[in-house]
Formats: structure tokens, sequence, C-alpha cells
């Protein structure tokens, strides 16, 4: 399975449209940190392709996890609405954005892509998210 996130950068924060599969359809938003260089704690990831993994913590419950980004460790898919204030290099899914790294209801939007993945995180198929640009602004 493949999911691709269509980011654009702005100043405080990133927004992405999240698809799935060869059509492309959309599934929901992202909201990320600003690119500053892949600092970590400061930055979004790296554009690029990525094995993603179904991890479990307390704070979070069932999540996602991108295995192999350069240079981070422990760069999730779980839900938060502000990037500034919520994340540290991690990716939220949100169903609505309301600004630049901001969004809302990220909690059922984490629910509707772990929805969206079970069969293929069940049946132990590789998932892989590629992260790229967009030119347009979302």
């Amino acid at each position: 399975m493949h999911i691709t996130i269509h980011r654009t950068y702005h100043d405080e924060g990133t927004n992405g449209l999240l698809t799935i599969g060869s059509h492309s359809d959309p599934l929901c938003y992202t909201i990320e940190l600003p690119w500053r260089n892949n600092e970590v704690n400061r930055s979004c990831i790296p554009e690029g392709t990525y094995v993603l993994k179904r991890r479990y913590s307390h704070k979070f419950r069932w999540h996602l996890h991108l295995a192999d980004v350069p240079g981070r460790s422990y760069i999730l898919i779980h839900p938060a609405n502000h990037a500034q204030s919520e994340l540290k290099g991690c990716i939220a899914p949100v169903l609505m954005l309301t600004g630049p790294g901001t969004g809302e209801r990220s909690h059922r939007a984490s629910q509707k892509l772990m929805s969206a993945l079970l069969n293929a995180i069940e049946s132990k198929e590789t998932i892989l998210l590629t992260v790229t640009s967009v030119k347009s602004k979302l």
C-alpha cells in the first residue's frame, strides 16, 4: 500500500494533503512544523519515501512510526491540532486546516487513517509513505 503527503511550506508550519493509493483519493490533511533544515524537534522531516509501522504507546495508543528518517528518530503520525505547540517533528492528520501548521479534529482524522490502513497492517503488507511538495498553497 502506498500513501502520499502533498506538502506546502509556510513560515509558521507545513500543511499537507494525505492521499491513499494510485488513484490519489484524498483522506485527510496533515500539519507539521515548518522546514528548518531537518533540525531535531524544530523541523518537519525531509521529503522522501518511508516505511510505516504500527506502534503503540500509552500516550497515543495505536499510531504510526516512520522508519529510517535521516538524522531523526521516533517520527510518528499521531493526533495534534497545532504543530508549533504539539509536535517535535512528527506528522499530525487533521480533518480541516485552519492555518499554517494548524488544524481541527485530529483524533478523528487519526482514526480515519488507521481504519484505512487496517487491512494492510493486519496482513503485514508493506506500507510506504511518500512525502512530496506541491506548488499550490494548502
